[in-house]
Parts: C-alpha cells; structure tokens; sequence
C-alpha cells in the first residue's frame, strides 16, 4: 500500500511538515516493498487552492494514506472523495512516521483539523 509523508526534505530522516497542501515535499512510501520517492511540492507557493492541488497530487499518485501534522477542510475534503485516509498529529522525523504507521498507533479522521487557509504564512 502505498502511504505519503508531508516532509520539510526530501529524505527519511528529515521532519514531518506540519502543513498538507504547503508541505514542501511529498516522500511517497510504499509499505510493501519498503521503497520511498520524494516528490517537490511545486505547489506550495500558490496563492490559494494549494490543498486541492496537493490532494489532486495524492490521488494521481494512487496514495491510500496520508500522514500529516494538519488537514485543512479543502485538502481533506479532496483526499476522503479519493477515498484517501487523513491521519493527522504526525511528528519527528518521516522515517518515525512510517513506523508508527507500521506499527498501528496512527489513527484516521473523520474531518479536518485546521480552519481554511491556516497553513498560509503571515
């Protein structure tokens, strides 16, 4: 199955980013074969839709689970009509992420966790 990090790099060791569609990079997991890619998110300085786009990204990418610090109601309502599962809360570093995952202590939501626009800085 294959999962997707929010991360502020482009490796296993680098921090979760906090924010979905303004992560700056996606790192692409699959928890089958152990294989990871790092994707640039090239969207992240949009001036707005940025959640829909990186939702868009996820579903193209044909992702089943998202791990994220926060999930706000654009993104997540693109990624549950892709049938993608949000867990949100994710810290420390990707690798951390995975295997937590791995190890069933992430849980889904059921709805956003953050208000519209919250990831935009000020």
């Amino acid at each position: 199955m294959k999962i997707a990090i929010t991360s502020l790099g482009p490796k296993l060791e680098d921090k979760v980013d906090p924010r979905f569609g303004r992560c700056h990079y996606f790192i692409l997991f699959d928890t089958d074969t152990n294989k990871s890619e790092a994707i640039e998110n090239t969207g992240a300085q949009g001036m707005g839709g940025v959640g829909i786009q990186s939702g868009q990204i996820m579903a193209d990418k044909d992702v089943k689970t998202v791990l994220t610090g926060s999930c706000g109601p654009n993104a997540f309502q693109t990624l549950q009509a892709a049938g993608i599962k949000v867990i949100t809360g994710v810290n420390g570093t990707v690798q951390e992420a995975i295997d937590k995952f791995k190890s069933d202590e992430l849980k889904a939501i059921s709805q956003a966790n953050v208000s519209a626009h919250s990831g935009m800085k000020k």
